[in-house]
């Protein structure tokens, strides 16, 4: 259950950071309401589970190497620092938008699908987190609970966006500039707490070798 919880909340964590897709949620929801922002979310969160999915089916059977296991805890610690360190400078330049027309739901769904699918670190993203969850699961647990804890990344993704969307329809006072700063510094820290914990890995097996 620990397990299962971590992953839960690294979902969560890898979600929170102001970005493109939460800027647009916030954007949608404070202009046009709870559907819009969400939609945002589950566009981009479909794009993820296509790059979940590639990565699964693509790199799953060269992950039991210790070679790959190594390289993807490091890029994964990599990508995690990287995206921590950039939340935390970011969070300086939040800035909350009201001037976004109101746009069908359709629309508003494919726009948050775009945003995460065209953007090219994403898979390099997906690569080394997913890519190091499933190194760190697939010789120690069967099928069942690879996709278990998968879909426990997935979940953390959909209640951030879940919260995104209420926050910034239901509960429009809450977001502050200042607010935001806050979320996006404690996730940044958050994150940067995940890379350490990869690299520990990474550093483990390497004196394996």
């Amino acid at each position: 259950m620990a397990v299962l919880f971590s992953y839960f909340f690294l979902g969560i964590s890898l979600a929170a950071p102001i970005g493109p897709i939460n800027a647009a949620q916030i954007n949608h929801g404070i202009k046009n309401g709870f559907f819009h922002s969400w939609l945002i979310g589950l566009g981009s969160l479909i794009a993820e589970l296509f790059f979940i999915l590639a990565v699964f089916f693509g790199v799953v059977h060269f992950l039991e190497t210790p070679f790959m296991k190594t390289f993807l805890w490091s890029f994964g610690a990599f990508v995690l620092l990287y995206t921590g360190v950039e939340s935390i400078i970011s969070s300086q330049k939040v800035k909350l938008s009201h001037k976004r027309e109101k746009d069908s739901l359709k629309k508003t769904f494919f726009s948050g699908f775009i945003i995460s699918i065209s953007n090219p670190l994403s898979i390099l993203f997906w690569l080394g987190i997913y890519g190091s969850v499933l190194a760190n699961t697939i010789d120690k647990y069967d099928t069942t609970h690879l996709f278990l804890y998968g879909g426990a990344i997935l979940v953390g993704l959909m209640v951030w966006d879940i919260t995104m969307a209420s926050l910034s329809s239901g509960f429009r006072h809450f977001l502050t500039v200042k607010t935001l700063k806050r979320i996006s510094i404690f996730t940044g820290f958050t994150l940067i707490g995940f890379a350490i914990y990869f690299a520990y890995q990474a550093i483990q097996l390497l004196f394996q070798f």
